[in-house]
């Protein structure tokens, strides 16, 4: 592995987690920062490139299961958010959906990939299509999972007491409290302890969870929020993007992402193809990561391969 002083934390990995994680680490130049990637496959897939984009608190570790199976016969790249994984965590940055949609599009734009099927959780939903917004010619297909990308009206209690002046900082950057229970929380099947050091890696610090606290903060509830511009334009993109081939897969029993949000996806692409996990929660590639490997991998092949 390079000598790179920005890949310590990628050298750093356990054995047991590299064993899980075994990916070549990349690093890519944003301005101000710089982000982690991990780029598997065959890079001259062309059509078939897999962008994988993350959400809060989570990781490219996250994606996995799914870049292993999938790789096999595509490209796959899944980046780690700047404030996120293995990237640099800078104290003072703009941790702002539009400067995480900007990164994640200096990153495509970096690489040269001119078909990309997007692969979006979380917070990468939002993230995801504000690149799509941003370069609609370069987006092949969609596959949403458990994630939103338009405004809405609710939020749950246990997130909500997370941007409580003092309290919310104490439980999310001094005790880890979100990435803790997200690790019980966010499943409908007991995580491994191997999983569960894999996700925390990361975060152990009060340094290290800058990024974590300014998702949560980043939450748009109103016109008066910093991201509310960005997220109305994101939404109002949507549409534009339903003549693509457009796939969910939901984990139904997720209390954050709820079906309402499967719904808000619906009305904006009439012609969603459906996939649900009657019993799976928010973290979906956990639950139910074969399954969901081969409903990906169906729906990328049954796409047409553009002409050159």
């Amino acid at each position: 592995m390079s000598a790179d002083p920005r890949l310590a934390s990628a050298r750093a990995l356990t054995a047991p987690i590299r064993a899980e994680y075994p990916f070549r680490p990349h690093i890519h130049e944003v301005d101000g920062a710089w982000l982690h990637y991990i780029d598997e496959g065959p890079t001259d897939a062309g059509n078939e490139t897999l962008v994988f984009v993350h959400g809060n608190p989570t990781w490219s570790f996250a994606w996995r299961h799914l870049v292993t199976e999938l790789s096999q016969r595509h490209r796959c790249i899944a980046l780690d958010h700047v404030g996120c994984g293995l990237s640099a965590k800078p104290a003072d940055y703009e941790y702002r959906l539009a400067r995480h949609a900007e990164n994640l599009t200096s990153l495509i734009d970096a690489l040269g990939l001119e078909r990309v099927t997007l692969v979006l959780h979380d917070w990468g939903g939002a993230i995801g299509m504000g690149f799509a917004r941003r370069r609609p010619e370069l987006v092949r297909a969609i596959a949403v999972l458990n994630t939103g990308a338009f405004p809405s009206s609710r939020i749950p209690l246990r997130i909500a007491a997370c941007r409580w002046p003092v309290f919310g900082p104490l439980l999310v950057r001094g005790l880890g409290a979100f990435s803790r229970a997200a690790l019980v929380m966010a499943v409908e099947k007991p995580l491994s302890p191997l999983a569960k050091r894999g996700y925390l890696l990361p975060y152990a610090t009060w340094n290290d969870r800058v990024a974590v606290q300014a998702f949560v903060d980043d939450i748009p509830m109103d016109e008066r929020h910093p991201s509310w511009s960005e997220l109305a334009a994101i939404a109002a993109a949507l549409p534009t993007f339903a003549d693509r081939p457009t796939a969910a897969f939901w984990g139904m029993r997720d209390w954050c992402f709820t079906p309402a949000f499967l719904s808000g996806f619906l009305e904006r692409w009439p012609e969603l193809e459906v996939h649900c996990f009657e019993h799976a929660g928010h973290y979906l590639f956990e639950d139910e990561p074969t399954a969901l490997a081969k409903g990906l991998s169906d729906f990328v092949a049954r796409q047409p391969v553009a002409s050159s």
